[in-house]
């Protein structure tokens, strides 16, 4: 990923179309595709276009690959179809992600991290730290920000935060300009994949952090 940076997931499915996302960031793309069809055409488009861009370009180093990547923008016409949001409860992960992990999601074996709050680390892949968490219904994530970015998609449930909401098949894209306190939705525990550069750095007040902590 060109400078680190991952601004929309726009940019994401961009990169995902040129070949050029780490493996981890591919999986999860590909497992997103399978459970929500809003991007497929925009990957589509993007794919039909790269490589007439590519062709058409000067040779550039891997540091100039946003060049291809504002070229892929530009000529790719995109359309988002209507698409009804992917109901909560179903406990399976989407096949990419069970191919990449081996395991599906009653297999998982969970960690406490936190009261409430669960997680499974694949370790590093590709440079990228992988994670599988858990959230029970109302658990709060402590305030944090980003030393680099963060894509987690959403495998069931959902949560909130100053964004907006984010429900299963959705992608979260976060860096180190988003500040944010992530809330699962009271319904049922949230479940997600998580794929960063780096770990994340807490903030917010220490009696808010202290509170959080404690669950």
């Amino acid at each position: 990923m060109a400078d680190g940076q991952l601004d929309t997931v726009d940019a994401l499915m961009a990169r995902y179309a040129a070949g050029i996302l780490p493996e981890p960031a591919r999986v999860l793309v590909e497992a997103h595709l399978e459970m929500q069809s809003v991007n497929r055409s925009k990957v589509t488009a993007y794919e039909t276009v790269v490589g007439d861009v590519l062709e058409r370009m000067e040779p550039v180093s891997l540091t100039s690959r946003d060049e291809a990547l504002r070229a892929i923008f530009s000529a790719a016409p995109l359309t988002t179809p209507d698409t009804a949001p992917v109901p909560p409860g179903n406990p399976f992960f989407p096949k990419a992600i069970r191919d990449f992990a081996g395991i599906d999601a009653a297999e998982i074996p969970w960690k406490r991290k936190l009261p409430g709050f669960k997680e499974y680390s694949l370790g590093t892949i590709d440079g990228c730290d992988v994670s599988f968490f858990w959230l029970k219904p109302g658990r709060v994530i402590p305030a944090h920000t980003h030393e680099g970015y963060e894509l987690a998609l959403v495998l069931d449930g959902a949560f909130n935060d100053t964004r907006g909401r984010f429900a299963k098949g959705d992608i979260s894209v976060a860096d180190e300009s988003i500040d944010h306190r992530p809330i699962a939705e009271a319904k049922c525990p949230c479940i997600s994949f998580s794929v960063s550069q780096a770990p994340v750095k807490l903030t917010g007040s220490w009696r808010q952090l202290l509170g959080d902590m404690i669950g």
